[in-house]
């Protein structure tokens, strides 16, 4: 009978954390390459070279992919046959484990998880606690599944109840435009089919956990019918020309996940669910010989590309204007220089309140720009930890008055901006720039300072104000109210039928 100990399971939840937060999957980097190599928009392909060069930056140097270094999943299988030598629970002992990696000194995570999520939503100050699945199943090993799931991707979640005489395809595709690009294209959509409600959810979350061998499939060809339900869907997905960032281009989703469970005769549950460019999981045994060595791959498997910052304007924003800003054409790409300030939605919706009694704001924002990011407490000699852009149409419904009452004339963030938020910004003559989600290491490289400038008792909502140098983005809202998430897709799924498809 095997004996599993506290300390070697809760060091090996602790040790697999830390591995998969600057060690994506080499299946995902090789399948991203091949993309980026096929990839014929320039803007998707610029997304991508972003992202395969964090990668290999935070391979190297042991810092986070994103960020948003996300709630942990915990997916265990323990033999019937095996023991534990522990005093606490498994649910006890993987929030253990959470939180020496969340805290590790040499790479602190982002502690990103709120308790009362109805009420106060208090950060719990160490990411716990995780989200845990256990089944009991015939040996003398565990076997672990260690995932950190960010919440744009997490946000785009969808579940349906189709009829069972409905077409799962036709869900599919009416359902993948709706979810924009907060979830960081390009991933894998996972999708769970039958059993109940909740199986299907969680068919669909622990799909993602496969390796990515669409390629593969589509070389030997298919031996089912959820294999061909699989390539049919990554064929059509890809043809929406949703692209790298939802900026328009050949690749959408590296793979399609399908897992299936019989169900009720009456009923046929969907679920689907995507994993971002911060694709961040392993797979590791237990067998009670001590903790899980995670060996760390090879970085012959990530290109070595670099960012090329002469295709980018200079932008100063220390003297940056109205006028200025409304020269600013759609898709192009910019510098950023000088002072950069941060905020997202527990910043603005304080300030949204205190304009509405009347009260001061603690920072003058006229003719400044703000920079949706929560980010990554420094180690080391850093200024500041991995700043990635977070989901900006979270801040939708705050655009207006910002723009309105503080005299802002920019923004900063990842992925599309909505209706309310475009019409605002058109009627302001502002602009909304966007970084690349998944790129959160290299932007910042580019910040050369940090400092809290109000309300510090948000923790990394805090607003920021940040010194940065040369850092990338394009603008996807003008002044005018083009917004290149809307042109994009739409210029590239035209295309997409008229280009023959391409081989690696």
């Amino acid at each position: 009978m095997t004996t599993i100990a506290q300390q070697d399971f809760i060091e090996s939840i602790a040790d697999a954390l830390q591995y998969i937060s600057y060690f994506h999957p080499v299946d995902y980097i090789r399948n991203l390459n091949r993309a980026y190599e096929l990839e014929q928009s320039e803007a998707a392909k610029d997304a991508m070279a972003q992202i395969l060069i964090n990668s290999r930056l935070c391979a190297e140097g042991h810092r986070p992919i994103c960020q948003d270094t996300g709630i942990v999943n915990v997916f265990l299988k323990v033999g019937m046959n095996v023991r534990w030598d522990a005093t606490i629970g498994l649910e006890e002992m993987v929030n253990e484990g959470v939180r020496r990696a969340y805290n590790h000194p040499d790479n602190k995570l982002r502690a990103s998880v709120l308790a009362d999520p109805a009420g106060t939503r208090k950060n719990t100050r160490d990411n716990t606690p995780a989200v845990l699945q256990v089944s009991l199943v015939p040996g003398d090993k565990v076997e672990v599944e260690v995932a950190a799931k960010g919440g744009g991707s997490e946000n785009k979640s969808k579940f349906v109840m189709l009829n069972p005489s409905d077409s799962i395809v036709d869900w599919v595709m009416k359902t993948v435009p709706t979810m924009g690009a907060g979830w960081c294209p390009p991933g894998i959509l996972g999708i769970g089919i039958g059993g109940t409600a909740e199986k299907a959810m969680l068919m669909a979350k622990e799909s993602l956990m496969e390796p990515i061998d669409m390629q593969e499939l589509i070389a030997r060809g298919p031996k089912s019918r959820i294999e061909e339900l699989r390539i049919e869907l990554y064929e059509k997905v890809n043809a929406l020309g949703i692209g790298a960032q939802g900026l328009g281009g050949l690749t959408t989703v590296l793979d399609i996940k399908i897992k299936d469970y019989p169900t009720h005769a009456a009923s046929l549950p969907i679920a689907m669910i995507p994993n971002c460019a911060a694709t961040r999981h392993v797979h590791f045994e237990l067998d009670g010989s001590g903790p899980a060595r995670l060996d760390p791959p090879s970085l012959d498997d990530w290109p070595r590309l670099t960012y090329d910052t002469s295709k980018g304007k200079r932008v100063n924003l220390d003297t940056v204007t109205p006028a200025e800003v409304q020269t600013w054409q759609p898709g192009e790409v910019l510098l950023l220089n000088g002072k950069l300030l941060t905020g997202r939605d527990a910043a603005h919706k304080r300030m949204v309140d205190m304009l509405a009694k009347g009260e001061p704001l603690p920072v003058d924002f006229t003719n400044r720009f703000i920079y949706y990011v929560g980010p990554v407490d420094p180690v080391r000699d850093e200024v500041v930890g991995p700043a990635g852009p977070t989901t900006a149409t979270r801040m939708d419904k705050f655009t207006r008055t910002m723009l309105e009452k503080t005299g802002l004339i920019g923004m900063v963030g990842k992925a599309e901006r909505g209706p309310a938020a475009i019409e605002a910004i058109r009627d302001h003559k502002a602009v909304y720039l966007m970084a690349v989600g998944g790129a959160a290491y290299l932007v910042s490289k580019a910040i050369k300072g940090a400092r809290t400038v109000a309300f510090a008792d948000l923790g990394m909502e805090a607003i920021y104000e940040f010194d940065v140098k040369d850092m990338p983005v394009t603008v996807a809202v003008d002044a005018r109210g083009t917004s290149v998430h809307q042109t994009g897709p739409r210029e590239w799924q035209a295309r997409i039928g008229k280009i023959p498809v391409a081989v690696a």
